[in-house]
């Protein structure tokens, strides 16, 4: 395999979404037994790409943080949501936190979100 130079690097990282980069950040860590604090302050200058790329959002996920003092409500709402079967739904509400929608519109986010909520959950939209 041929090697790579620091500017194709950057040019990969560039390509990549925040996500992407942060699961990638993750796996360097493990692999090689370290912490990229540093690392990061230095990918802070492809920072404007990548603020870009936050503005221009137009997936975004849904993650149960809490299911509250109402579960079973929470569990009727993520059966709603999803095509989850009442187990699969439950199991979801246990494990918090978890996603219950992922890659949708910003809209079908928003009312998931606040469905999940009306039932007394705690959501976070990312």
């Amino acid at each position: 395999m041929a090697k790579l130079s620091q500017e194709d690097l950057l040019a990969q990282f560039e390509e990549m979404t925040l996500i992407e980069l942060s699961e990638f950040v993750k796996a360097f860590e493990e692999k090689f037994d370290v912490t990229a604090a540093a690392a990061v302050a230095v990918a802070g200058p492809a920072g404007p790409a990548a603020v870009e790329a936050a503005e221009e959002q137009d997936e975004f996920d849904v993650i149960l943080t809490g299911a509250g003092e109402k579960k079973i409500q929470v569990i009727k709402v993520v059966r709603e949501l999803t095509s989850l079967g009442l187990k699969e739904a439950k199991d979801l509400v246990d494990g918090t936190p978890k996603p219950v929608l992922e890659k949708v519109a910003k809209e079908a986010a928003e009312k998931a979100a606040e469905s999940l909520k009306a039932a007394g959950a705690s959501v976070e939209v990312k």
